[in-house]
């Protein structure tokens, strides 16, 4: 048994309780063989239907519809008793043409690499210049084409921790699971990872592949870890899961 217990909490109109639960066990599977030798922590997840509470002590990943409707709903920043909590809303990823069970993932890693949403690598060009990268495990490789199937689920590719290190050189180690990546610090097309120049005075901002597009989806949506990176702790809000 994990230290770490994460609750599954289906509160979303576009997905039934039978859809959310199948995902689950693959989820499962991810963590326990995919992430926890990489990354050396663990969790066991189980699924909360709709109608029912997290066990006390739980964190939550919470699947809802719309990033929009976040506060509405009552999912705020924080579990009830203050521990982490990570977000997938179901019906803005449909819209926009992308897979929830990628995000559920996505989500899902990221919270156990970075709970408190608080963790950042630094990396230096000179002695003067560099950038500090968001500890976010799957956004450089978010795209759904880098994703692979569990169990028939899709699920998101995520980095190493070398990824993070400035030290590696270029095809020196694996990178991400998906062994698309070659670098430390590469994103992916389609990729993105939120950066602070130390210099530049502009604060958080979303830093894209070359010469890559932009779109609306790398925006920090309404209750997402990126736009909680930016909002003071203060202003961090306890959730109601009813």
């Amino acid at each position: 048994m994990s230290a770490i217990h994460i609750a599954v909490l289906n509160r979303s109109t576009v997905l039934t309780d039978a859809e959310v639960s199948a995902v689950v066990p693959a989820l499962q599977t991810q963590v326990h063989r995919d992430w926890a030798p990489a990354w050396g922590s663990d969790a066991d997840l189980s699924f909360v239907a709709s109608a029912q509470q997290p066990e006390p002590g739980s964190w939550w990943l919470v699947v809802s519809d719309d990033s929009d409707q976040a506060g509405a709903l009552g999912y705020h920043d924080l579990t009830p008793e203050g521990l982490p909590l990570g977000k997938v809303f179901a019906r803005s990823d449909r819209d926009a043409g992308l897979q929830w069970t990628v995000t559920a993932s996505h989500e899902l890693l990221e919270m156990l690499a970075d709970p408190d949403i608080n963790l950042a690598a630094y990396e230096f060009s000179t002695a003067t210049i560099g950038r500090i990268y968001a500890y976010e495990v799957a956004d450089a490789v978010e795209a759904n084409q880098y994703g692979y199937q569990i169990d028939g689920v899709l699920v998101s590719d995520f980095v190493f921790p070398a990824w993070f290190e400035n030290f590696r050189k270029a095809g020196s180690t694996q990178f991400d699971y998906g062994k698309h990546l070659t670098a430390p610090f590469e994103l992916l097309p389609g990729g993105y990872i939120g950066v602070f120049d130390i210099t530049g005075g502009s604060g958080w901002h979303q830093l894209t592949a070359d010469n890559a597009p932009a779109r609306y989806a790398m925006r920090a949506r309404v209750g997402s870890r990126r736009e909680r990176r930016r909002t003071p702790r203060d202003q961090w809000l306890l959730s109601d899961p009813k």
